[in-house]
């Protein structure tokens, strides 16, 4: 299926059928988290937010929009209220733009038994069955030699599409107890990709990726390359199925919220950080600087200094927006009886006692005084007491900035599947609770 990639306004997608055809073309369009930043930015800039530079001075005035990207992988965007953060606080908005996968390694070039394979390894929390037989595509970034001596590194992305690689799974004649005991893959031996064969006259891995990002082989230094699931994203009546819902629908939540949210007095945040599914320790995920810094720096360019950041921090309201697990009709008892979120129920409030979310009563209260304000119905999620918990960006950037924290997400089936499950009737009401949310 080929969906528009023009430029959509939230005023356009007033239907459920509309934000989920829109939803899928952002999750078809975001491969990688350099894809997904991509997209966000083309999305802002035809809204009329503008680039600026972390390594440029600032100066802000009210009603601003503008958005900052790190890394490539990581953005925040924001629209400076019309008082000034110490008196108004920020409301913020935050996702991850990455999905659990397999990155290839820096020597990817493999050669086995008269076969061409790709040297990979997981990424976050995959589900490894899912991976086995589907049609994989190469995406993410490629640093180049600078064109002259002292000159800049290009950072160019690259896709390498119509699904060059496959993980083949083993024949059960070869491995019968698969069916009694199931699979367990090793990731080392077993989940090396396929490209082709020695002998076929194919161009090697490298040199695909070279091409597709039109440069030479020799040029190309580092990379940073993933897996992606070639097939793309399909609607079946309510049922949204595709990848990366885990987490491209809050970021596409959220970039639909902050275009739709009204001018305040509060100013609007929103953040999608890179590397959640591994723990965010890096200088773009959520445990580094990237939010603080912007938050600095936004409240000086306003006029404000540290003791009215720390005031701003006080009066402002995070929620932390990740997919949450629907109750599954074939496994219902792993999940607590009495709190089981269902597909089309709308956005779901998350807790844990043991704070693996960042939620309170104070913070969830905040976020179903926007659900109200929205007429949306909010759902809710704890996990069993007698199974561990997830966690989120929610509880790291509560730790990290002190924020008053949230954490809300759209219910999903299959999570950290190659392939998930959403409903398009949960996706407008999470958008216009996130938008009454930012409008503050």
């Amino acid at each position: 299926m080929t969906r528009p990639t023009e430029p959509t306004t939230p005023a356009r997608l007033r239907t459920d059928a509309d934000l989920a055809e829109d939803l899928c073309a952002f999750v078809d369009a975001g491969p990688s988290p350099f894809h997904v930043v991509a997209e966000m930015t083309r999305r802002l800039d035809a809204a009329g937010y503008r680039p600026i530079a972390e390594e440029d001075a600032w100066a802000l005035a009210p009603g601003d929009r503008r958005y900052v990207v790190r890394d490539g992988g990581s953005l925040i965007a924001f629209r400076v209220g019309r008082a000034a953060p110490a008196e108004a606080g920020l409301r913020l908005v935050g996702a991850h733009t990455d999905s659990p996968t397999f990155r290839l390694r820096p020597t990817f070039d493999v050669r086995r038994h008269g076969y061409r394979l790709a040297g990979v390894e997981p990424y976050g929390g995959v589900l490894y069955h899912t991976w086995f037989d589907r049609d994989l595509d190469v995406a993410g970034r490629l640093l180049l030699r600078p064109a002259a001596p002292g000159a800049p590194l290009e950072s160019r992305r690259v896709l390498v599409d119509g699904g060059p690689l496959r993980i083949p799974s083993l024949a059960i004649h070869l491995d019968r107890s698969v069916r009694t005991e199931g699979l367990k893959p090793d990731p080392q031996r077993h989940l090396v990709p396929v490209a082709g064969l020695e002998d076929d006259g194919g161009p090697s891995l490298l040199e695909a990726v070279a091409a597709s990002a039109g440069c030479d082989p020799d040029a190309v230094l580092t990379h940073d390359l993933v897996l992606a699931d070639a097939q793309p994203a399909s609607l079946a009546g309510s049922a949204v199925r595709a990848a990366r819902l885990d987490n491209l629908s809050s970021c596409h939540a959220g970039l639909h919220a902050l275009l739709a949210a009204e001018d305040g007095a509060a100013t609007a945040v929103l953040v999608a950080n890179d590397h959640e599914e591994v723990g965010s320790g890096t200088a773009e995920g959520a445990a580094g600087s990237f939010l603080d810094d912007v938050l600095d720096r936004l409240v000086a360019a306003t006029g404000g200094d540290r003791e009215e950041r720390a005031r701003a921090v006080r009066r402002s309201l995070l929620v932390s927006c990740d997919t949450a697990h629907a109750v599954h009709p074939n496994y219902a008892d792993r999940h607590e009886p009495s709190h089981q979120p269902t597909l089309g129920g709308g956005p779901v409030i998350k807790s844990n006692a043991n704070q693996a979310y960042a939620t309170d009563a104070a913070s969830a209260a905040g976020f179903l005084a926007a659900c109200a304000e929205a007429g949306v119905r909010a759902q809710h999620f704890v996990s069993r007491a007698d199974l561990p918990c997830g966690s989120t960006i929610g509880p790291l950037t509560a730790t990290r900035l002190g924020l008053p924290t949230v954490d809300v997400g759209a219910p999903i089936l299959s999570m950290h599947s190659i392939r998930e499950q959403a409903d398009a009737r949960d996706i407008g009401p999470l958008r216009d609770a996130l938008a009454a949310h930012l409008s503050g």
